[in-house]
């Protein structure tokens, strides 16, 4: 991709906006728009179709959740939301990555980090860190959505038929949704690199996911993997 890439801050504290304005415009991504609530985000997004959404959670009129849900419609040339997040505090994480987010990003975020997120997320990858989304996934896939019923209760989960899967499939998607990274799967299953993207994709097509994050979510809801499985440290990227 030659174009520069472009991104969209929605975000309610200034400060915020403008150092991340600062970092991504010094590495040459273009800050083509910002806005300070979950309303300016999706006209903006129109208006200026960028790449990448860096998006805030809380926010007034309306939320970064609702925001992406809204974002995340289905239409062509949609953009990639990165939510953005204390963690700890926000319990509407897991639903905005199951409205299609692809990942998220802690607010105390390296410079190094932020940019290296953007720039994953556009080429169509997902960013997650898997440790805490693992934390996050146990938490909430459970059938708790509780926290969704206060932002409109559209927060169905995104169980998935797992019978187009073959045995092989099956593995894999369970050692993803456990934190591993692809070369870590490669290694325990004893392929190629290329071979557990090939069957990573033929996942995410079977199953008609978004990302790699969604594949967790639908590994966890669909009970292929419990809250209680044993987790295994990972990096923080990969499709």
């Amino acid at each position: 991709m030659t174009e520069p890439l472009r991104v969209l801050l929605a975000d309610d504290q200034t400060l915020v906006r403008t150092g991340f304005r600062m970092i991504l415009g010094a590495d040459g991504i273009d800050v083509v728009a910002e806005a300070t609530n979950g309303a300016e985000a999706v006209e903006a997004v129109r208006r200026t179709r960028p790449d990448v959404v860096l998006m805030d959670i809380r926010m007034p009129e309306m939320d970064g959740l609702e925001a992406t849900r809204r974002i995340l419609t289905g239409a062509p040339g949609e953009p990639r939301v990165l939510i953005l997040t204390t963690f700890d505090l926000d319990r509407y994480v897991y639903a905005a990555l199951s409205a299609g987010a692809s990942g998220f990003l802690l607010k105390d975020v390296t410079p190094e980090q932020l940019t290296a997120a953007v720039r994953t997320v556009r080429t169509g990858d997902a960013l997650l860190a898997p440790a805490i989304t693992r934390r996050l996934v146990q938490r909430f896939a459970g059938g708790d959505h509780r926290y969704g019923a206060r932002h409109g209760g559209d927060t169905a989960p995104l169980h998935r038929d797992l019978a187009p899967l073959t045995p092989r499939e099956l593995e894999v998607l369970g050692l993803l949704a456990r934190g591993l990274s692809n070369a870590e799967l490669a290694t325990r299953l004893h392929l190629a690199e290329a071979t557990v993207k090939t069957h990573v994709a033929r996942i995410l097509a079977k199953l008609g996911l978004r990302d790699r994050v969604q594949a967790v979510i639908v590994a966890y809801e669909t009970g292929l993997v419990s809250a209680g499985a044993h987790e295994t440290a990972g990096q923080s990227t990969e499709t």
